[in-house]
């Protein structure tokens, strides 16, 4: 059998042999060679293992008839006794009800607040002026919550308070503010807003200065003006940004924080005001209820998981990237 030489045309126009590929680096080799970026980003590292995620250990209390004294390995297992006491408590609507108005209040009124701030001061062209007022309305986010309460506090009171004061040199008469409970809620948001509109609104104004200033420039060209230029090109431009934000925020739809509402509740509009987080405290601070407030917050967090996770698949669907 003879074998027939291919000619050198065909030879050449076969497709090279794949080299052999490199060998791959360690992972300790490659630790190290990365070893400042890792450096830097140590401290965030064991701030999250130290105060997030291994203090997730302790939920294994909800399940637990929980003694401080008898500690974890020795307390007794109760099973979801925790939970289903906490489900058939009358207790239990009124905290839903409660902390479900409340952030769709915030939902409605917050989110949308910085929005507009940054499309208004991206609109002015000034920027001595611009940068005053940004900086005015993110003054109040370095503010405790203790201060912003100790603040509308002080305006608010009908003791002595200046708004009070004022209505009463109207001829009107004074509005309890801080004892009604049907003001508990406009106030509550008013101060989330006051607070933290200047946070959002530096995010958002970040986001713009990614915006191709050529596209401004061809539709104001083509004839539009600053309404139609921030409609069609600065907001479909920062809209994964108001996506993320919109993602955070419902996984934060029942985490409304403690400190706040726990500074502006009182005996008169605990009714209207008592949400998952200071009964948290209520229960498990103030009536040694450990176990039980820690069913409380476990069910509040996994109900927030499964919103982050439901919002952000709903993002993706709609083509955006969402958080994860």
């Amino acid at each position: 059998m003879t074998v027939l030489a291919s000619p050198p045309e065909a030879v050449a126009d076969l497709p090279a042999a794949p080299l052999p590929p490199r060998r791959k680096h360690s992972r300790w080799h490659a630790l190290w060679r990365h070893r400042a970026l890792y450096l830097m980003a140590l401290p965030g590292i064991v701030y999250f293992l130290v105060f997030k995620y291994l203090p997730m250990g302790g939920l294994v209390i909800a399940f637990q008839d929980y003694s401080p004294f008898r500690g974890i390995l020795a307390s007794p297992w109760v099973g979801f006794a925790h939970f289903i006491r906490f489900f058939t408590e009358d207790t239990f609507l009124m905290l839903l009800g409660n902390t479900v108005t409340v952030s769709l209040l915030l939902l409605v009124f917050s989110f949308p607040v910085p929005i507009i701030l940054a499309l208004l001061l991206n609109e002015v062209r000034t920027k001595m002026f611009q940068r005053s007022v940004q900086t005015i309305i993110y003054l109040p986010h370095f503010m405790s919550w203790v201060i912003v309460v100790s603040l509308f506090y002080v305006l608010l009171t009908t003791d002595g308070g200046s708004i009070n004061n004022l209505l009463q040199s109207w001829g009107l008469g004074k509005i309890p503010f801080l004892t009604d409970p049907t003001w508990l809620r406009p106030l509550y948001v008013m101060q989330e807003v006051w607070k933290t509109a200047g946070w959002g609104t530096i995010i958002y104004l970040a986001a713009m200065t990614a915006v191709d200033l050529q596209l401004y420039e061809a539709a104001e060209i083509d004839g539009a003006g600053r309404w139609l230029q921030t409609w069609h090109i600065t907001l479909p431009a920062i809209r994964p940004t108001i996506i993320v934000m919109f993602i955070l925020a419902i996984g934060d739809f029942l985490e409304l924080g403690f400190e706040h509402m726990f500074l502006v509740l009182n005996s008169l509009n605990r009714q209207v005001g008592e949400i998952f987080d200071t009964y948290v405290f209520t229960a498990g601070i103030q009536n040694g209820q450990l176990s039980y407030a820690a069913a409380v917050g476990m069910f509040k967090g996994l109900v927030g998981l499964v919103l982050v996770v439901a919002a952000n698949r709903l993002a993706k669907r709609f083509g955006e990237e969402g958080v994860f």
